[in-house]
């Protein structure tokens, strides 16, 4: 059985790409054609969603003896590897499944990982190392973002990642054979012979549509053009992107008066434009710090119901059920009741000890529910009132706090001290880490003989590990 007769092909995919489709593509195409066809298909998980590793053998019908074909891809032994995204690319490099004699065709989109989602700092991948090694390990490398793709061709990846096997001429197959293999298939027909088409234009090389931007949306409101025309007035412009998008987050988080607030503070850093910069970023995201206020009104915007049924492409008509999982500490609990009454509970031993059997589990929530979208509309209907809330006072007295080190440090260490927000993020357990790890630097830094350097290798250690133990070396050292 020679290596010019046996077609090897290797689809790398996550879970609801519609993998399986595409395999079943691929064999109906061979069976079509004067082939003996196989696909075989092994599940795993790979940090993200059900990752699928699909394989089809075929080989030419009317040899003297049936051929033995096999189940999984053999490394240094695959004609054509597809992936459905950058970092499925890169574990089919990284199993052997590419060689020099592989034609590499492959998505440049990431879905990430939860390794890179959950880590400290910027735990991503380069994509751009992948990129380089599909080049020099493959003998061809296809590669455009499928993903986008799909989106403007209003159909799904696994269509385009046809389309850009029949465009790279791999396959001893017309056109229309590919075709015929979509029509065979019988789901989904049009939207799909759409796709293979978008997909068969990009392997060829051909030029996508241009995407027409969208028009930057302006101020709608008075309060918004006067916080607009204040920004342009009092802040330099490197700081303007980031104090517009400050702003628009802040008036939808509370309202004018709190974005206001936020240009008050911004301007009382002084007009040092590379620290001012950095603080329109970050001062913004503490001061829209996620309570259970936030987190409710997020969880029940229509945008987000929006969202959701475009992702699973719910057609109009069909009725999605969407679940949530929720785990509010007592803690959080308290924060969000009216200062007095949350500091009273948690300062009592004996309440807390009574009411923490209460929020020890995490809940299953369906939002699409009456009942719980209510609820949480409700709570998010709470923001009016937060203002009087245990958590809004703390986190405010804790940002003022902050701005008093940064106005009293020189540019430099200002600027460190600035960054070290990168620290404070999320809710719950995460929150509470990032805070004492930012306690740690300030408490180092108010002790003295620290410099802007020190700041900076401080705060780099903090985000290498969840555990604190980096942080605890470079304190020591």
């Amino acid at each position: 059985m020679s290596k010019r007769e046996r077609i090897t092909i290797a689809v790398l995919g996550l879970g609801g790409q519609g993998g399986g489709v595409l395999a079943d593509w691929i064999v109906q195409l061979g069976a079509a054609n004067g082939y003996v066809a196989q696909g075989t298909s092994v599940p795993g998980v790979a940090q993200r969603t059900g990752a699928t590793v699909y394989y089809i053998e075929m080989f030419p019908a009317g040899s003297t003896a049936p051929p033995v074909l096999a189940l999984m891809p053999v490394p240094g032994d695959v004609d054509v590897v597809v992936a459905s995204e950058l970092m499925e690319a890169g574990r089919a490099i990284l199993r052997g499944f590419v060689s020099k004699d592989t034609l590499l065709i492959g998505s440049t989109h990431r879905i990430y990982a939860i390794d890179e989602k959950s880590a400290m700092g910027d735990g991503r991948a380069s994509g751009e190392r992948i990129i380089a090694a599909a080049h020099e390990r493959s003998r061809r490398f296809i590669g455009f973002d499928m993903d986008a793709t799909a989106d403007r061709a209003g159909s799904v990846i696994s269509s385009i990642m046809f389309g850009a096997l029949a465009g790279s001429g791999a396959l001893p197959f017309s056109r229309g054979a590919f075709e015929d293999a979509i029509r065979g298939g019988g789901k989904a027909i049009e939207p799909n012979l759409r796709g293979f088409a978008a997909g068969f234009d990009a392997a060829e090389g051909k030029e996508e549509p241009a995407r027409i931007a969208p028009a930057a949306n302006g101020p709608t409101t008075d309060a918004g053009r006067a916080l607009h025309a204040r920004i342009a007035a009092t802040l330099p412009p490197q700081a303007h992107a980031f104090a517009v998008e400050g702003v628009k987050r802040l008036m939808d988080y509370q309202d004018a008066a709190y974005a206001a607030l936020y240009l008050d503070r911004l301007e009382s850093l002084g007009g040092n434009p590379g620290v001012l910069t950095e603080a329109a970023r970050h001062l913004a995201l503490w001061m829209s710090y996620e309570d259970t206020i936030r987190v409710a009104a997020l969880k029940v915007r229509a945008s987000r119901f929006a969202r959701v049924r475009d992702e699973v492409k719910a057609a109009d008509g069909q009725i999605v059920q969407l679940t949530e999982y929720m785990h509010p500490r007592l803690e959080e609990i308290c924060e969000t009741l009216p200062a007095s009454l949350g500091r009273r509970i948690l300062a009592s031993a004996a309440l807390s000890r009574r009411l923490k059997p209460f929020f020890t589990k995490g809940r299953h929530v369906e939002t699409t529910s009456l009942r719980w979208f209510l609820m949480l509309s409700l709570l998010a209907g709470w923001r009016r009132w937060r203002r009087g809330t245990l958590r809004y006072q703390v986190e405010q007295a804790r940002i003022v706090d902050w701005l008093a080190l940064v106005r009293s440090a020189d540019a430099a260490t200002a600027l460190e001290l600035v960054k070290c927000q990168r620290l404070i993020k999320g809710y719950g357990d995460t929150f509470e880490r990032g805070l004492g790890n930012y306690a740690r630097i300030v408490d180092r830094y108010r002790a003295g003989d620290v410099t802007a350097t020190d700041i900076a290798r401080l705060r780099d250690a903090a985000l290498a590990d969840e555990d604190g133990k980096a942080l605890t070396l470079a304190l020591a050292s």
